[in-house]
């Protein structure tokens, strides 16, 4: 299954965006129980994170990442891209 990686940036004040935090942190934790290995992060830095996981195309892709509060929400703005691992 090829891997995606979702590259976001924050659009909304800090305090809006962790309202949505813990609704994010279940909806990847629940594609991680339907085998998509997803892993979630935000840069040291702040402003922005990253989401990689697993689908069976970048159809399913956008319709993983458009399931995601944060995105449903309009906290993040974002772009996907399909990961191709050189070295495993």
């Amino acid at each position: 299954m090829p891997w995606f990686v979702k590259i976001e940036e924050g659009r909304v004040d800090k305090s809006t965006f962790d309202q949505y935090v813990p609704a994010h942190k279940a909806y990847v934790q629940e594609l991680i129980v339907k085998g998509h290995r997803a892993r979630t992060g935000y840069w040291a830095q702040r402003g922005g994170g990253m989401m990689v996981f697993q689908a069976d195309s970048m159809d399913e892709a956008n319709a993983i990442v458009a399931g995601d509060p944060l995105v449903q929400n309009g906290c993040v703005k974002y772009q996907i891209y399909e990961w191709r691992i050189v070295v495993e």
